[in-house]
């Protein structure tokens, strides 16, 4: 089945179209910047951009950087925070003439890497975490989800919200070096590895496709691995999600 998947993230919205039965995008990959302020109505108009731009007639499955339950917003991470209560299925989908599913942005990375990535064969306790604007987390118990854990919005042993002290865009707004960076990213994972014990950790997001630079420098127990769709890997989960709810 082919679905168009869209990844909503706080810098950028990018879309491709997705076969679901190998979880290969069949696509170019297409990008466009988020608009500031990002507002359901211009996230709305992004959409529907993007569904001119592939002619797409069909199912949208977007992974989005907030909790959502049952189609409505509950948070907003890097987003207008009037999209908080907002019903975004049903808003995405009068923008773009197409039946719309969303879901939360890391849980959507989080399927594709269950599914056909570094989690398709591993029992336990699965984190994934995508570095980006923000931290995304998904939590997965023997391939189940826990959908909606936030758990970038933690506050660490230093007093600071964890996203705030090593996301991505962190890093490059105070210009820090990998092995800077590295050890507030590490401090993260510590916390998470004494909260939740999990048995794989993989990483997702832009930062994932650097893994090289900072690999060395964690220190955890817990496997770490890049997620095999790296920054792809939200546009995947979506297209699944969407195929799961139709």
């Amino acid at each position: 089945m082919q679905i168009l998947g869209v990844d909503i993230g706080g810098s950028g919205i990018k879309g491709a179209i997705v076969d679901t039965l190998t979880g290969k995008l069949i696509s170019e990959r297409h990008r466009i910047e988020t608009p500031q302020p990002a507002t359901p109505e211009a996230i709305a108009a992004v959409l529907a951009q993007l569904v001119l731009h592939f002619n797409w007639t069909g199912p949208i499955g977007c992974g989005f950087p907030a909790a959502i339950q049952h189609g409505i917003a509950r948070t907003a991470s890097n987003i207008a925070k009037t999209f908080i209560g907002t019903d975004i299925d049903a808003l995405f989908s009068e923008a773009t003439h197409c039946s719309c599913f969303n879901v939360n942005d890391a849980d959507a990375a989080g399927m594709a890497e269950m599914h056909f990535g570094e989690g398709s064969e591993q029992s336990g306790v699965v984190l994934l975490v995508t570095i980006g604007t923000g931290l995304g987390t998904a939590i997965f118990t023997d391939g189940k989800l826990l959908p909606n854990t936030e758990l970038g919005h933690i506050y660490l042993e230093n007093g600071l919200i964890a996203e705030r002290f090593a996301s991505d865009a962190t890093r490059k707004i105070e210009d820090l070096g990998w092995k800077a960076w590295a050890s507030r990213f590490n401090q993260y994972l510590t916390t998470m590895e004494s909260l939740f014990w999990p048995d794989l950790i993989i990483l997702g997001g832009g930062a994932s496709k650097k893994f090289d630079k900072f690999k060395h420098h964690l220190t955890i127990d817990a496997p770490v691995k890049p997620a095999a769709f790296l920054n792809q890997a939200g546009i995947v989960g979506a297209a699944l999600f969407a195929k799961s709810r139709l």
